[in-house]
C-alpha cells in the first residue's frame, strides 16, 4: 500500500487552491468601438493570483459590457449599472472539477465625459460548476450612482476581483492594463444646467410707491423678463416687465408698493422658477406711517450671513489590516457641521477627493477608498440635505452632501461617513497616509 508524504499532501493541496483562482489565457486587447450602446469590449487584464496557489500574474484578455437601467436621465436621478465579465479569458488550471457558488465578485465601473468618477460594483456568491481545465462562466454585478452633470456620460468596465470561498478564502484581483478600457456604454443626461442670471437693484429700500431699478445680466437674449417683489416665499402684485437685450442684459424699473415686500426677483416664463430667475435680491419698504401721538415705532434688521463649515477633527484612524490577507481598513470620516446663513436662493454642495496612501515604499491608489454617506437636516432648517452616493472617491472626487436651489434656502447640517481602504493583501507592513480634501461651494 503507498504512503503519502508531507510533499505530495502540500503538492495537492496547492494545486487544489490552485483551481480557484482566475488563470487567464494569453492575448492583448482587441479595440473595440467606442460609444456603442452597450456592447462587449475587449481589454488587457493583468491578474495576480493569491501566492498560495503558486501561478505567476497572468496577462490577458476580459471581455465585458456595462448595462444602465436609464439611458436619458436627468440631473439627480440613480441610474442601476450592471457589469457584465461576458468571458473572464480564464479557465480551471487543474483538472480538479469546482463546486456551484463559491465566487463573489466585486468591481469598478469608469465613468467619463460630462461626469466623470467611478462606481463601486458588487455580484452574488453564486456561480456554476466548473469542470477541471473548463472555462470559468460568466459573472455580472451591480452599482448606483446619481447623476450630477448634465451631458453624455460614457462607461466603461475597470477593475475587478474575484473571491473565492472554496478551502480557504481568497481574492484574485485583476486591473486595466492600459485604463480606461473602451466605452461599453453611454448615457445622455438632461437638466441641471447651471443658472448664471443674476440681479442688482439700485437701492436696498424705498417708501411705498416708489421704483428701485433693477438690472440683469446672463438672461436668455430677446426674453421677456418678469420683475417681482417678494414678501418671504409669496410674491406681491407688483410687477413689470423688459426685455433682455442681444447679450441677455437688461434695466428695469419696479414700482414698489407692499409693505411687507422683502426682496426682488427676475425670472423668464409665465411664473417663478429657480432654474430661469435670479434672485431675490434684498429690498425693504419704509414704514412711513404716522405714529400716533404718545407711540414709538420699532424696526429690526435680519441680516444674511455666511456659508461655512467646520470639522470635528483632522485626523482619521483606519482599521489595520494584516499582510497577506489585505483588505477592508475601515473608519469614519470627522463630522463636519455645514451652516448656510445666507438667506438667497443657492443651495451647496460638499465634495472630497482624495490622494493615494504613501507607506514604506509601496502606495494604495486613491481609487481603493470609498465611503458611505450620510446627511442630517437640523429641525427648522428651510433646506433639506441629501447624501451623495455611496461609492469610491479617488483624485477625481465625489460628493459628500448637498442641498437643492430653491425659492428659501438655508440652515444647519451634520454630514458624515463611514469609510473604507481596499488594502491588496501583500502590500509591505507599515503605515500609510492619504489626505482627503473637502471642499464646500
Amino acid at each position: 500500500m503507498s504512503t503519502t508524504g508531507p510533499t505530495t499532501r502540500r503538492r495537492r493541496l496547492a494545486a487544489l487552491l490552485g483551481a480557484t483562482v482566475l488563470a487567464l489565457t494569453a492575448g492583448g486587447a482587441l479595440a473595440a468601438p467606442a460609444g456603442a450602446t452597450p456592447t462587449n469590449v475587449d481589454f488587457a487584464t493583468h491578474c495576480i493570483p493569491p501566492a498560495i496557489a503558486g501561478i505567476p500574474p497572468i496577462d490577458g484578455t476580459t471581455t465585458a459590457k456595462i448595462a444602465v437601467d436609464n439611458a436619458s436621465p436627468k440631473v439627480g436621478d440613480t441610474v442601476t449599472v450592471t457589469y457584465t465579465v461576458v468571458k473572464p479569458a480564464a479557465s480551471n488550471p487543474v483538472d480538479i472539477a469546482l463546486p456551484a457558488d463559491i465566487m463573489t465578485p466585486t468591481g469598478k465601473v469608469a465613468l467619463g465625459g460630462a461626469q466623470t468618477g467611478s462606481v463601486t460594483v458588487a455580484g452574488p456568491k453564486k456561480n456554476d460548476p466548473v469542470p477541471g481545465k473548463g472555462a470559468f462562466p460568466s459573472f455580472s454585478m451591480t452599482g448606483t450612482f446619481t447623476v450630477t452633470a448634465p451631458g453624455a456620460i460614457t462607461l466603461s468596465p475597470s477593475d475587478y476581483n474575484i473571491h473565492t470561498s472554496y478551502i480557504m478564502e481568497l481574492d484574485t484581483p485583476c486591473t486595466v492594463i492600459t485604463p480606461p478600457a473602451p466605452v461599453s456604454e453611454t448615457v445622455t443626461a438632461t437638466g441641471g444646467q447651471t443658472n448664471t442670471r443674476a440681479i442688482q437693484l439700485g437701492s436696498a429700500s424705498g417708501n411705498p410707491g416708489d421704483s428701485v431699478t433693477v438690472t440683469g445680466s446672463d438672461f436668455t437674449p430677446g426674453a421677456t423678463v418678469t420683475l417681482a417683489g417678494r414678501s418671504g416665499a409669496t410674491q406681491t402684485a407688483d410687477t413689470a416687465t423688459v426685455t433682455a437685450n442681444a447679450q441677455g442684459s437688461f434695466s428695469g424699473s419696479l414700482v414698489v408698493n407692499d409693505k411687507t415686500t422683502t426682496g426682488v426677483v427676475a425670472y423668464e416664463g409665465g411664473s417663478w422658477n429657480a432654474d430661469t430667475g435670479a434672485g431675490p435680491a434684498a429690498y425693504v419698504v419704509n414704514d412711513n406711517t404716522p405714529v400716533p401721538d404718545g407711540s414709538q415705532r420699532l424696526t429690526t434688521t435680519v441680516k444674511a450671513g455666511t456659508l461655512s463649515m467646520t470639522q470635528a477633527g483632522d485626523a482619521v484612524a483606519l482599521s489595520a489590516v494584516d499582510y497577506g490577507k489585505g483588505g477592508a481598513s475601515t473608519g469614519a470620516l470627522q463630522t463636519v457641521t455645514v451652516k448656510d446663513f445666507r438667506g438667497g436662493p443657492a443651495g451647496w454642495s460638499l465634495t472630497g477627493k482624495v490622494t493615494d496612501f504613501t507607506g514604506p515604499g509601496a502606495k494604495i491608489d486613491a481609487g481603493a477608498l470609498s465611503w458611505t454617506p450620510a446627511c442630517a437636516t437640523k429641525a427648522g432648517s428651510p433646506s433639506t440635505c441629501q447624501a451623495g452616493s455611496s461609492g469610491a472617491v479617488g483624485t477625481s472626487g465625489a460628493t459628500l452632501a448637498s442641498t437643492p436651489n430653491g425659492t428659501l434656502t438655508g440652515g444647519e447640517f451634520t454630514v458624515d461617513a463611514g469609510l473604507s481602504l481596499n488594502v491588496p493583501e501583500f502590500t509591505p507592513p507599515g503605515s500609510y497616509s492619504g489626505v482627503l480634501t473637502l471642499t464646500l461651494s
